[in-house]
């Protein structure tokens, strides 16, 4: 009996060990690291959703970080699908991705979802937000049902579960760090975190 109070003991002191470790440095190591997809540059991934709440919050404060990243970073958005729902919003995403339009509809297609609440469930429903947004209805809809944008979606929760994602925003940096709100401690942190860990990488 004491023995078995002794392991739990020590197993809650490892957990609690960890919990705090990974509070005080704001990130996660991955093990095993990951491979990029840009080996010469530093690449950051950063894992969301349009549905949620803490992405619309965090996408002013990463835009703004955006602006100030050095040449050699690889930024990467990843829409995250861990449901049907998130795949319909994701499928946006990658439409806009293929047909190169990210920069005019990311921060709209946030609005629309968050503020406006549009659904943007269906094809016929992006294809309207799309086509207000300058897009041409036939290569919208070439788009949406590509192989390009199928393979992505194919992807998408492989890429998720090889990175151990499992809330959004989370962010991972060259494959090797994972950091988000609840790891860093907060948005602000979450931001300081990944500047650390870009000089850190850009330092090898």
């Amino acid at each position: 009996m004491l023995k078995k109070l002794a392991q739990a003991s020590l197993l809650t002191l490892l957990l609690f060990c960890s919990a705090s470790q990974a509070e005080s440095v704001g990130y996660e190591t991955l093990s095993p690291a990951q491979p990029t997809q840009h080996p010469d540059k530093v690449e950051v991934i950063e894992f969301f959703w349009y549905g949620c709440p803490h992405c619309y919050a965090f996408e002013p404060e990463l835009a703004k970080w955006l602006k100030k990243l050095p040449k050699n970073v690889e930024f990467i958005r990843q829409p995250a699908v861990f449901s049907e729902q998130w795949g319909k919003h994701a499928k946006a995403y990658f439409v806009a991705e293929s047909l190169g339009v990210v920069d005019k509809v990311h921060t709209d297609l946030f609005d629309a979802i968050q503020n406006k609440k549009q659904k943007l469930d269906t094809e016929e429903e992006q294809a309207a937000f799309f086509v207000a947004h300058g897009v041409d209805a036939a290569q919208f809809h070439d788009a949406y049902k590509s192989f390009a944008v199928d393979s992505k979606m194919r992807q998408a929760p492989v890429t998720a579960a090889r990175y151990g994602i499992t809330g959004v925003p989370t962010v991972v940096i060259n494959g090797k760090y994972v950091t988000s709100g609840p790891i860093a401690g907060s948005h602000e942190k979450m931001l300081e975190v990944m500047d650390t860990l870009i000089k850190q990488e850009s330092a090898k």
